[in-house]
């Protein structure tokens, strides 16, 4: 069986250090290894107008804005499918259909989807779109029939859903659906990057990212302002490094080489922790030093990215050539679908001839 990848992000706004800790690093180096057939990448228009319905616009503006962000980290269209969700007009029709499988009370109890409507303030005026969001990501992912989903643990339960429908659908019809794994990332500190806040996530609505197309003086600005530990007021007091954003941060960016570039007083993470939990290590110190190592990474992605800006064609071709092989290998799917269903009936003359054999 062919080892096939589905992935993807809302267009509600440009990437941020979140998203490439949490999945764009990730992607790269999957794509990269050369170990999967294929490896699909949506930008998830149709699911971020769930929340996003009463403005359009700022969905519409976002899509290239995340191409760029994409091949700008290094997806290379050549190695991987990027594609635009609502332009697969199959995936709606899987959704549909995908429907009849899952329970209203199922839905309700799904831990992801609890969690987003009380982020979002939904409570009882709950959109239906969104609320039915883990079954269009199961059609999402069963379109392109992906071995492999690669999430955060704060995801699983979606997967967990997808999976259900899989065996439901092949339980009723016959072998038909391909059922995904979900592939989290072993590595506990990239899976999810608080804000510079001090706010368990990063989020574009709070205000808290960098975003990986930030200019130099904006990503100095937000390290600099970075939560640190209330209680170090002075430089001989001694500090707290759990909870401390700015040593989050070091925890996923900084390693050897970082030391011997910025900070070659210390030989490692662990002595400049030991140090700051004593006393005696200043906060503008240690955000300096972030800082350093955050713009060292970020500026080839910045320098690539306004390359890749004055060409919009070029991004224009790559979503549109994506989007055509997307819609290819989902139709191919909604088909076998349908045939399973016995809802096919123009495929052949088969229900032509049950007709006539039925009347005649």
């Amino acid at each position: 069986m062919p080892k096939i990848i589905l992935t993807g992000d809302r267009p509600t706004g440009r990437l941020h250090l979140g998203h490439f800790v949490g999945s764009l690093r990730r992607r790269v180096e999957l794509q990269n290894k050369l170990e999967f057939d294929e490896i699909f990448i949506m930008i998830a228009d149709a699911q971020a107008l769930t929340d996003n319905f009463d403005n359009p616009e700022k969905v519409r503006n976002n899509v290239f804005e995340v191409a760029l962000d994409y091949l700008a980290c290094g997806i290379d269209p050549k190695k991987s499918t990027i594609f635009i969700q609502s332009a697969v007009e199959e995936l709606t029709e899987l959704t549909f259909y995908y429907m009849n499988l899952v329970t209203l009370s199922r839905l309700e109890r799904n831990p992801t989807v609890k969690q987003e409507i009380k982020l979002r303030g939904f409570e009882k005026s709950i959109p239906v779109g969104f609320l039915n969001y883990p079954i269009s990501q199961a059609a999402d992912i069963t379109a392109f029939n992906a071995t492999c989903v690669p999430v955060g643990e704060d995801q699983l339960p979606m997967i967990e859903q997808t999976r259900e429908i899989v065996h439901s659908f092949n339980n009723i019809y016959g072998e038909t659906l391909v059922m995904p794994e979900a592939v989290v990332s072993q590595n506990e500190k990239e899976t999810r990057l608080p804000g510079t806040d001090g706010k368990k996530k990063m989020s574009k609505s709070l205000g808290n990212c960098i975003y990986l197309s930030d200019d130099s003086e904006t990503v100095k600005k937000k390290v600099m302002s970075m939560y640190t530990d209330p209680d170090h007021i002075k430089i001989e007091d001694k500090g707290k490094v759990e909870g401390n954003v700015v040593f989050t941060y070091l925890d996923v960016f900084a390693n050897e080489n970082s030391f011997q570039k910025y900070l070659p007083e210390y030989q490692n993470l662990d002595e400049l922790k030991a140090h700051y939990e004593r006393g005696g290590l200043g906060d503008v110190t240690i955000k300096k030093f972030l800082y350093s190592i955050i713009e060292e990474m970020l500026e080839p992605i910045r320098q690539k990215r306004e390359v890749l800006s004055k060409n919009p064609e070029y991004i224009y071709q790559i979503l549109e050539e994506g989007t055509k092989k997307a819609q290819k290998e989902a139709r191919a799917t909604l088909n076998k679908v349908k045939r399973a269903m016995k809802i096919n009936y123009f495929e052949n003359k088969d229900f032509l001839q049950e007709m006539i054999d039925k009347y005649n």
